[in-house]
């Protein structure tokens, strides 16, 4: 079993370690503000909002080398609710890449709200988790946990992919935002 851990105790953090802990795998949950605590997983995800990442790659950078760093992020300008807050040609696992060279970064549960990474269920259909990445293994390791814990989980391609599925999570946030779904609602995977 995989040792996971997870920065950011809100709901996402919270039904993310949900999910694992179902799967029998063993979870550390640390708030943003446990800067103290030895991050032990080999699975790392930043479960936080985009803006508190930087803080977390400045004070944890070098103790995530050689680890796999899932992020979940969504870089959504909050105060209009209008764009993505990265360049066009990138995305904020790729900033996050470029930070953290010597750790494997994934994108993986932003295309989810807490509430049905929770239920595991999109209406009728299980909860899929979309994963991008350039490491086959970390991906396959990452997928095998998400399953695990009842979840399905989708190799969405490479870490160039991470920029769709972060407009795929900005428009999931917009909806719900201006209330045209729920934030239980979300989108599902049929195949």
């Amino acid at each position: 079993m995989a040792h996971i851990s997870i920065i950011g105790t809100g709901n996402m953090g919270q039904a993310i370690a949900g999910v694992f802990g179902k799967g029998g795998h063993s979870v550390q949950l640390l708030g943003q503000s446990d800067g103290s605590t030895t991050v032990t997983g080999d699975i790392v995800v930043l479960a936080v909002p985009y803006a508190a990442v930087p803080a977390i790659v400045a004070e944890r950078g070098e103790s995530l080398a050689g680890k796999t760093v899932v992020d979940i992020t969504n870089p959504v300008n909050f105060e209009t609710f209008d764009s993505l807050v990265v360049p066009a040609d990138s995305s904020a696992t790729a900033e996050i890449a470029r930070a953290l060279p010597r750790s494997t970064v994934l994108k993986a549960f932003n295309t989810t709200f807490a509430g049905t990474l929770a239920s595991g269920v999109v209406g009728p259909n299980t909860t899929t988790v979309l994963i991008a990445g350039d490491d086959a293994d970390a991906k396959s390791e990452l997928s095998d946990a998400i399953a695990a814990g009842g979840l399905k989980a989708i190799d969405a391609g490479s870490l160039a992919r991470a920029r769709e599925l972060e407009a795929l999570g900005f428009l999931q946030i917009s909806l719900a935002a201006s209330e045209k779904v729920s934030w239980s609602a979300g989108f599902a995977v049929i195949a």
